[in-house]
Parts: C-alpha cells; sequence; structure tokens
C-alpha cells in the first residue's frame, strides 16, 4: 500500500467528483501500467538484470531517505550508502549472499559513524537515521535478490509477493475512498482508514491465494495465511515509512514516479513483507532455498 497522504482514498480531491483526485488516480494508474510489466520481465529474467533493477531501486530508496533526513552533510553519508549497495550488487550476482549482507552491515556502521558527525547538527541522532537508511536500502535490495536466487521457486516466490502487495494496495485505496469511515493511525497518517485496512488484508489474502494455486502450491490454507501476515506487514512497513515522512515534515520521499511519489512510497509496503519472506524461508529452508522455505508448508 503506497504512503501517501491519499492512500486511503481520503486525501484532499479523493471524492467521486474530486478532480485533483481523478488525476492522480490516472496517474497512478498509468503508473503503475508502464511499470508493473518491466518488473515481471526482469523479475523473469533473473539474473544480472533482475540484480540491477534491485540495485536501482535500492539506491533511489537511499537517495530519498537521506534528501528526506538532512540537505547537509548527506552526499558523503549518501555515497559511503550506495558503496554498499554496489558491494551488495557484485557479491550477490557472484554467489556470495552472506558476505553481501555483510557489505550492507558494514556501509550501515560506516554512514552511521559519518551521520553522527556530519548530520548531528542538523539531525537529532543523525547517526543512527544515517545507518538506518542503509540498512532500509539494504533490505529493499537483498530481500527480492536472495528470493529470487532460489532456483525452482523464486519467480513463484516474488510473485506471490506482488500480487499479495499489490492486492492489498490496490483493495486497500478502493475500499477506503468508496468507504471511508474511522481512521487507522490519525497520528501517524491522517486518511488511512480501518475499512481500506480491512479490504486490503482480503485483497491481499486472495491475491496470495489465486497465485498459490495458479502455480501448483499445495495447502491454499497455508497461502491464505501467509499472504495474511504480508499483508498486514506490507501496511505495517506503508504506516513506518508514513511515520518517518511525517518526523521530517515531508509529504512524499520524492516526485519520482507520477501518482506515487517516490520510491519508499511505492515500495514500503514490499521492502517489509519481502524482508519477513526471507526470514522465514531462511529460517525453513536455508539461504539457497528461502522461496521454498515461506511458499511450500
Amino acid at each position: 500500500m503506497t504512503t501517501q497522504d491519499h492512500g486511503n482514498g481520503r486525501g484532499r480531491g479523493a471524492g467521486p467528483s474530486g478532480g485533483s483526485g481523478a488525476r492522480n488516480l490516472t496517474l497512478r494508474t498509468l503508473s503503475a501500467a508502464v511499470l508493473a510489466p518491466i518488473v515481471l520481465v526482469l523479475t523473469y529474467a533473473d539474473g544480472w538484470l533482475f540484480l540491477a533493477l534491485c540495485a536501482v531501486a535500492a539506491g533511489g530508496i537511499l537517495w530519498e531517505w537521506i534528501h528526506l533526513i538532512a540537505d547537509r552533510g548527506g552526499p558523503r553519508v549518501l555515497a559511503v550508502g550506495l558503496a554498499a549497495l554496489l558491494a551488495a550488487f557484485v557479491l550477490t550476482g557472484a554467489g556470495q549472499p552472506g558476505a553481501a549482507v555483510s557489505a550492507i552491515a558494514a556501509g550501515a556502521v560506516l554512514a552511521g559513524a559519518l551521520g553522527a558527525r556530519s548530520l548531528g547538527a542538523a539531525v537529532r541522532n543523525g547517526g543512527l537515521w544515517a545507518a538506518g537508511g542503509v540498512v532500509y536500502a539494504g533490505i529493499a535490495f537483498l530481500s527480492p535478490a536472495l528470493l529470487r536466487r532460489d532456483p525452482q521457486w523464486g519467480f513463484i516466490g516474488l510473485l506471490f509477493l506482488f500480487a499479495t502487495v499489490w492486492a492489498t494496495d490496490i483493495f486497500a485505496f478502493l475500499c477506503g475512498r468508496a468507504v471511508g469511515g474511522p481512521l487507522l493511525l490519525p497520528s501517524v497518517s491522517p486518511n488511512k482508514t480501518w475499512a481500506g485496512a480491512i479490504g486490503g488484508l482480503a485483497g491481499g489474502i486472495a491475491a496470495a491465494v489465486a497465485v498459490a494455486y495458479a502455480s501448483g502450491v499445495r495447502f491454499a490454507a497455508a497461502a491464505g495465511l501467509m499472504g495474511l501476515l504480508l499483508s498486514i506487514l506490507a501496511q505495517a512497513g506503508d504506516l513506518f515509512e508514513s511515520a518517518v515522512k511525517r518526523r521530517f515534515g515531508a509529504k512524499d520521499a520524492s516526485r519520482l514516479i507520477p501518482g506515487h511519489g517516490g520510491l519508499m512510497d511505492r515500495l514500503d509496503g514490499f521492502l517489509v513483507a519481502a524482508f519477513a519472506a526471507l526470514l522465514i524461508g531462511i529460517a525453513r529452508q536455508g539461504m539457497d532455498a528461502p522461496a521454498r522455505g515461506f511458499l511450500l508448508w
């Protein structure tokens, strides 16, 4: 679910006759129609092309994070984070996922130390925010990259994630727009509603079960429960990013994607859900088959 203030359909101009809401919905639809096929094709292609997609997205997220928290001192922190992401990209492509994780961890430590000096005057706990940005971007890269390494279930696992998170996003928007009602967490996001959250859960579960069934994954009930968990986490990731933006007085992370805001706005829920799926998969099947670990029960 996207984290812009109109995410659950209660944003300014979001009503049926709101001109700005209609224009924004058109932009969102057109952006998704262009980006989704590209993502799916590169995910299917795998290899360096897919890793490059993940790395570019993670680099954009890091840039948005650093730009969000500070205007001064940010370039040096950004350079350290980008170097860590580049190292993780090369190491993952070379079949060294453990070393890639270590590269992100080292980058976070270095960025934290640098941020404490260069951002401390402008940002409270600047070191923690700098390190957190590298970790956040690192998760955005490593989660899909490592899930896709599963030779048998990698593509299906990511398709499962895409469908669950995208359906959560779409149904949350539509249900929030149509029903409205009480706000979900007004102190964090002033426009997300309980109706949108519940609609998002229903859509996410339905999409998860549909992909599992179409892919020949047994135990539809387990797929539904996994869809429920990932949908909840996707919405939690959405709220987390909303809280970060509110902390720094921003509405959108950037304006890179028409109708959606920035990469953080578009991928906040996905990266949290993908990270959870990766951890579950590694715990059950190890680093070489994480998609199988979270899909097959």
